[in-house]
Formats: C-alpha cells, sequence, structure tokens
C-alpha cells in the first residue's frame, strides 16, 4: 500500500487579509513554522513541469536518453530498479499501447493537441544542497505520492550550482486514471518536497513568488534560456522598445500594473495582519521579523519597469565613469 503521508493543510496567507466572518484570528503551529521560515529567507525549493514533447514515443525515448546522459547515468525507477537509456521503460510502462489507445480515441483530444504520455518535472534546491539528500527527498516525494500509482524514473543532475533531480512519470496510472498537473498540484507538490527535504536536514521552505514580494513573471523555457545567453530576440525587443520610451520621457504604464498593486497591497495587509495575530500569541519577535519582512518588500514592478531601472542604472554607471576627476 502507498504510504500515508502525514500532510497539514497548506498555509493560506491571503485569507488573513480578507475581512468577514471568514476571516481567521488563530495561527497554528505549523502556520508559524511556516511564516518564520519565509521572513527568514529559508532557501525556497523549485518544482518545475517542462511543457513540450512529452507526447510521442520519439519524445519520450529521447528525453530519457537525455536525462540519463545518453546511458551514463543510471535512471532509477519506482520499482527499486535501475535503467541505461531509458528504451526498456518505454516498453515496460506499455507506452505504445497509450499511443495507440490515444490515437484511436478520437474524442479525447477534440480541439486539443495530443495528450500527455508522461509528465517531466524537475525537483531542484539552491546551490550548495547536498545533491543526495535532494536526490533522497525526491524519492521519499515521489514514493509517498505515487506508489502503486504512476510509473515513475528519475536522475540526479549536478552539472548546474543547483542539484535537481529530473523525473518522468507516466501520464496514465495502473487503475487507468490520468494525472493532470494544476497550480494546485504544484502548490501541493513544493510543499511536501521541501517537508522531505527539512526531514533530511535541510532548511527549505515553499511559499509563493507574490507572497515573497517577488516578481512572479516567468518566460518560456526558450525565451528564459535564450536570455542567459544573451541571444534572446524577445529581450532585445523589449529592451529596445522600453529605450525609446525613455528617450521619449514617457514610459506607457502596463495593462498589469494596477492588478499588480492591488495583489502587493492585499499581501501586505495579510503580512500585517499575522503580526497582530502572532503577537496576541505571544510571538512578538516573530512579529517583529514580520514588520520588518513587510518593509524590505521590494515595490512592486513591471518587466517594463525594472528594465527602465536596469537601463537608467546602467546611464548612471556610464555616466559616473566619464565624470572627470579633478
Amino acid at each position: 500500500m502507498p504510504i500515508q503521508a502525514h500532510r497539514e493543510p497548506l498555509f493560506d496567507l491571503l485569507s488573513y487579509a480578507r475581512r468577514g466572518s471568514s476571516r481567521r484570528d488563530q495561527l497554528s503551529p505549523g502556520d508559524i513554522h511556516q511564516l518564520a521560515r519565509t521572513v527568514r529567507r529559508t532557501p525556497e525549493v523549485m518544482v518545475k513541469v517542462l511543457p513540450k514533447s512529452a507526447n510521442t514515443l520519439s519524445a519520450v525515448r529521447k528525453h530519457l536518453a537525455y536525462i540519463g546522459r545518453k546511458g551514463e547515468l543510471e535512471l532509477e525507477t519506482d520499482d527499486g530498479g535501475r535503467s541505461r537509456g531509458g528504451n526498456d521503460l518505454v516498453e515496460d510502462w506499455d507506452l505504445d499501447l497509450d499511443e495507440y489507445r490515444r490515437k484511436s480515441d478520437l474524442t479525447s483530444t477534440q480541439g486539443k493537441g495530443p495528450a500527455r504520455l508522461v509528465h517531466k518535472v524537475i525537483f531542484s534546491m539552491s546551490a550548495g544542497t547536498p545533491p543526495e539528500k535532494v536526490l533522497t527527498a525526491v524519492k521519499n516525494f515521489a514514493r509517498e505520492e505515487f506508489s502503486l500509482k504512476h510509473r515513475y524514473a528519475m536522475a540526479l543532475h549536478t552539472d548546474t550550482p543547483r542539484p535537481h533531480v529530473h523525473v518522468v512519470i507516466k501520464a496514465i496510472s495502473e487503475q487507468g486514471r490520468r494525472l493532470n498537473i494544476r497550480k494546485a498540484t504544484l502548490r501541493h507538490w513544493r510543499a511536501e518536497f521541501a517537508r522531505h527535504l527539512r526531514e533530511l536536514g535541510v532548511a527549505a521552505n515553499a511559499t509563493p513568488r507574490y507572497v515573497r514580494g517577488e516578481p512572479g513573471l516567468r518566460k518560456p523555457d526558450g525565451i528564459h534560456r535564450a536570455s542567459l545567453r544573451g541571444a534572446s530576440t524577445y529581450m532585445r525587443d523589449r529592451v529596445e522598445g522600453v529605450a525609446q520610451e525613455l528617450a521619449q520621457g514617457r514610459l506607457k504604464v502596463e495593462p498589469g500594473k494596477a492588478s499588480l498593486v492591488d495583489t502587493r497591497n492585499e499581501v501586505r495587509r495579510a503580512w500585517l495582519a499575522v503580526g497582530d495575530i502572532l503577537i496576541h500569541q505571544g510571538h512578538s519577535q516573530l512579529a517583529v521579523h514580520v514588520r520588518q519582512f513587510v518593509d524590505q518588500m521590494a515595490p512592486p514592478l513591471t518587466e517594463k519597469e525594472r528594465i527602465a531601472m536596469s537601463l537608467n542604472q546602467t546611464l548612471r554607471d556610464k555616466l559616473m565613469r566619464e565624470r572627470p576627476t579633478r
């Protein structure tokens, strides 16, 4: 039988900003620990679903070969086995039958692209985290989440500063149910991954970016990777557009700015309400940390505003270098 995890409800900060009878006035021990980790900026875990190339056998084989470094790394599987290359997993998991059934069911993908055969997920932690503990935490997570339901395989990569584990999960369970990964699913997975790391002695946290006062704008993988190489035409066009607006003396406000400000105001109200509750519950020192955390939040900026700040700073630095010395 699958192992049953002892899970606490996910902490919902924004519920403390709402008025009315549903407003809460008590924090559980788990909530307090979560708040303390957040305001002390405990390293945050990352769980990311790769969005493309998971709906054909050839794409699955290619990805399994990639995470196994074309046979250099062994893939660890849900049944404790090992695989090199991953081709045996395609057959063992009956992915060819899943593909055949999907193609035969003309109504299942009507109006959509082909359904996924697998889900490709990355679990990662901050630089300096012992890689073997990241791997163990992911193993424990996967065992609790998928044991006797979804087949899976994983491989640890340490070729970047952040140790990370690639996990490939069969989309159709042994009971014939499809795994659908939604935002709530990812939030749950992040919380559980962080919990398993903490059980191994690794300081780890899982909170949404907006709760931490950080920008939540994410680029598609292709744009992000190209930006890291300095080869993103999207970012080049964005920077040139912002530079033009600055040269004309007016930066146009983006449509999402008002929503960004509203969300930040709600987050601040929630944090301040939580601070008051902490004082009433006798956690005055943590309440001080909460206030400091709120005061140190950077202003809510759109992508365009962040680009403008960077350009202005670059210009100021250039002027300082060119200023004649006396």
